[in-house]
């Protein structure tokens, strides 16, 4: 029986609301959208024809909370539920709760959910379907080292450990079931080989149906962080094997709507295994549309409306590649950033798609995962869509948070990423910092300081007629220093050695160096100067001339790295900590950290307690070196 769906409430936030809302509006439903307190302003929320607020913050307390989000459906009118990806998107009871209130459920039935959502049982209904699993020991010797330990209920990297020592793996099972019980609220955990130059490949299905397969195998932290279709060097065997098998498993959970088929596959061997399968719309599906030229939203809610015939994809004729576009730190370990996101501007050129679940001026939390947005380049060959789609993340002006932006710009350029040479530890010795060459930030940090007496001079109210640095007696030259030991030196008319002052304003100076000019765009927030140039982005941090002594903390402080919740204090005031002992553990954007002791000493002092919400930079403890 055909049911038409006439308003559409999305079960989820930011950029998979907005992918959907955009489907919806081409198809004519009427949209609905949910956000927490912290989601207000955000732009899927008004994107959408109608939006329900859900108050708090945590995802326990609003996206999870299957209640409210039937309680918003009702009083918005809406008809059906989409759940998007994350939060309750692969939670049968939530399909069984939409179904049961008379509403359409946008995936797939609950049986199947549960057939795919315990990882453990979904490898016994694989091997029996006659899909090649992987199988650990019931008692690991160091000869199967390293092994996997993995959450069986979820997803994302999240309560995922690598163990490499057998007398790691009690420790690390332990940590991996903390971590997957508070993402999602099932801490059962499995261990399995960890096959180290491996590749992630995926298959799209919808129903039965395939639609090709991906290649995700840069990761961090077993996390996604760039995608592609089709996945490179396959052979026209394996590609046909790794379908065929895809579609054994759809068809073996009688599969509805769009679902994933994910395999670890060995290029020295040219076998294959089957991980899990995502009972939903991946995050990675862009590529997948664009190289078939369809529409998987439209194509999952037409599954749910049964207004559809399944047929097989035409082959790809083109390549796409995406990149997950992170508010996080990859040289300190990938910490995620907060804050104010206060310029974000993403050329949209030809073969550019940009799916964005903030703007400029959003505010990103602490609550959610840490994802901007996605950046997806289609071109007719997998070099020309990585260069095109490295050029536009070169020239974004992203300010206000530390981002993955350069790592994702030297992926896409690196040699051995364009011949193919993937696997899943590619970023293991991968150069994370995004260290800028001396010329570079030397040249911005001119361009800064420019900009700084221009921006001065705009907010005089006495004496508007004097030119910027104007001296009576010229004993020395003007000083502009930012962190990092930058010092820009200059005099009256912007006479700085090594570099012509050819224009300035208060947002943009152009320098003449070396006969070469270049324009540089600055943007001042506070102390922060962001500088996009020809060479990229440079943010500095303006040094001022005098310091509150109030502001300097006590040797052997503990701070807080970023924003976040206490999760557990490992030590007690007066105890003797070694070197990198663990001191606090704290959760932020989903993901645990672990605050460790810098040297050999006492702790003094802990200022925090379990369940504390902290700031960035907030003196969590102090150690007292030995």
């Amino acid at each position: 029986m055909t049911r038409r769906i006439t308003r559409l409430l999305v079960a989820n936030r930011a950029e998979i609301a907005s992918r959907v809302f955009r489907t919806c509006r081409a198809l004519g439903i009427e949209t609905v959208a949910i956000h927490s307190d912290a989601d207000a302003a955000l732009p899927y929320v008004r994107e959408a024809d109608t939006a329900v607020q859900l108050p708090g913050n945590a995802p326990s307390e609003t996206y999870l909370r299957i209640d409210l989000v039937l309680d918003a459906a009702r009083r918005s009118g809406a008809d059906a539920i989409h759940p998007g990806y994350g939060f309750l998107s692969e939670n049968a009871e939530f399909a069984r709760a939409v179904i049961d209130a008379g509403l359409i459920w946008v995936g797939p039935a609950p049986e199947s959910i549960d057939a795919m959502g315990s990882k453990i049982e979904a490898k016994r209904i694989m091997r029996e379907a006659g899909v090649p699993t992987l199988e650990a020991p019931a008692e690991p010797t160091e000869a199967d080292l390293p092994l996997l330990v993995k959450a069986s209920a979820g997803g994302g990297g999240r309560g995922m450990r690598v163990v490499r020592r057998l007398e790691d793996l009690a420790g690390e099972i332990a940590a991996a079931e903390a971590e997957a019980l508070s993402a999602f609220g099932d801490g059962t955990v499995f261990v399995e080989p960890y096959v180290e130059q491996g590749r992630h490949v995926e298959v799209q299905v919808v129903d039965t149906s395939v639609y090709g397969e991906r290649d995700c195998s840069i990761q961090r932290r077993h996390q996604k962080v760039v995608e592609e279709a089709p996945a490179p060097g396959l052979s026209d065997e394996v590609r046909a094997a790794l379908h065929e098998a895809a579609r054994k498993a759809a068809e073996a959970v009688d599969y509805r709507g769009a679902g994933t088929v994910e395999f670890l596959y060995d290029p020295a061997t040219e076998r294959f295994f089957f991980l899990e399968m995502n009972t939903r719309l991946q995050v990675e599906h862009p590529v997948t549309e664009l190289v078939h030229d369809v529409d998987l939203v439209e194509r999952q809610i037409a599954s749910a409306e049964s207004s559809w015939t399944m047929g097989w994809s035409d082959p790809p004729r083109s390549h796409a590649i995406e990149v997950r576009l992170y508010a996080e730190d990859p040289s300190a370990d990938y910490q995620p950033q907060s804050g104010t996101l206060t310029t974000f501007e993403i050329p949209l050129e030809d073969g550019i798609r940009v799916d964005a679940g903030f703007e400029s001026g959003s505010e990103v939390s602490t609550h959610y995962d840490a994802m901007l947005a996605k950046v997806i380049a289609h071109a007719p060959t997998r070099r020309a869509a990585a260069r095109k789609l490295a050029g536009v993340l070169s020239r974004a002006k992203i300010h206000g948070l530390v981002t993955n932006r350069d790592l994702l710009v030297s992926i896409l350029r690196d040699e051995a990423f364009l011949r193919g040479d993937v696997s899943t530890d590619f970023l293991g010795g991968f150069e994370t910092g995004a260290s800028a060459p001396s010329s570079t930030t030397e040249s911005s940090a001119v361009a800064a300081a420019i900009a700084l007496a221009e921006r001065a001079k705009g907010v005089r109210t006495v004496q508007r007629g004097i030119p910027v640095a104007w001296r009576n007696v010229t004993s020395q030259p003007q000083r502009t220093e930012f962190e990092g030991g930058l010092v820009v030196e200059w005099f009256g008319a912007y006479s700085v050695e090594g570099h012509t002052v050819v224009a300035a304003s208060a947002d943009s100076v152009t320098l003449e160096t070396d006969g070469v000019r270049s324009t540089y765009d600055v943007a001042v927030v506070g102390d922060a100067v962001d500088v996009d140039g020809p060479e990229g982005h440079v943010r500095l941090t303006r040094v001022p001339r005098f310091v509150d002594p109030a502001d300097a903390v006590a040797s052997g402080s503990l701070l807080a790295p970023m924003p976040g919740t206490v999760v557990r204090v490992a030590v007690e005031q007066g105890q003797t900590v070694g070197a990198g002992d663990p001191v606090l553990v704290l959760e932020a954007m989903k993901m645990q950290h672990t605050v460790s002791a810098p040297y050999a000493g006492v702790v003094t002092e802990i200022n925090v307690s379990t369940g504390a919400q902290v700031a960035s930079g907030e003196v969590l403890a102090v150690v007292e070196e030995a």
